[in-house]
């Protein structure tokens, strides 16, 4: 089975049931110790585009916002027995032309990356996919709030969601996170790996 690592703040590694490796805006924490055989991207501000971070494998693909966006059209990528979609994400801090949010459809199982961004147009649209997990920022300032990343999650009815970017300038904030009362509300701190079931 897959496995997801958040690392902190905005950063997370996806291992795949073939071993492969997939870094999503790597930037923060720990746990670069496994090459890289796919780095995503989802925006050019500092905080997520730390690409030489991960060792990479040979054949190390990077896609970045402006692969996966080109003239309004947000592409796919299939790759290493995955299928990559790109989403909206967008606020005012993130133009919508310059940003992107990530679908990986894996091993079964289909995962959205957000990014750094606020309520979508999309996210009525994803509700329909059926998405196992949601990774969704928070911290209020460069993003939505924790309220509106609670009302997104009811948008997008993933069975679980998890707040992420929650607290810039530190890997993560326990005690905001206490406060994302969704449903499908999932906690996981900095260094915890968890299966994707």
């Amino acid at each position: 089975m897959a496995k997801v690592l958040f690392q902190g703040h905005g950063s997370l590694r996806l291992t795949l049931d073939n071993g492969k490796v997939i870094y999503i805006d790597p930037f923060a924490g720990e746990g670069y110790d496994k090459p890289a055989d796919l780095i995503l991207v989802t925006h050019q501000h500092y905080d997520h585009t730390e690409i030489n971070k991960p060792p990479h494998a040979k054949d190390c693909v990077i896609y970045q916002n402006t692969d996966a966006l080109k003239n309004g059209v947000y592409n796919t990528l299939d790759i290493y027995g995955a299928h990559i979609e790109a989403v909206q994400a967008y606020n005012k801090n993130h133009p919508k032309n310059e940003c992107v949010g990530y679908l990986i459809k894996a091993d079964e199982k289909l995962l959205y990356f957000a990014g750094d961004t606020s309520e979508t147009e999309q996210m009525k649209e994803l509700a329909d996919r059926h998405i196992d997990y949601a990774f969704l920022p928070a911290d209020g300032i460069y993003n939505m709030d924790v309220p509106e990343a609670v009302k997104c999650a009811e948008i997008i009815k993933a069975k679980h969601t998890i707040p992420v970017h929650i607290a810039p300038g530190k890997l993560f904030d326990t005690e905001r996170a206490k406060l994302f009362s969704a449903s499908s509300a999932m906690i996981i701190l900095p260094g915890d790996e968890i299966d994707i079931i």
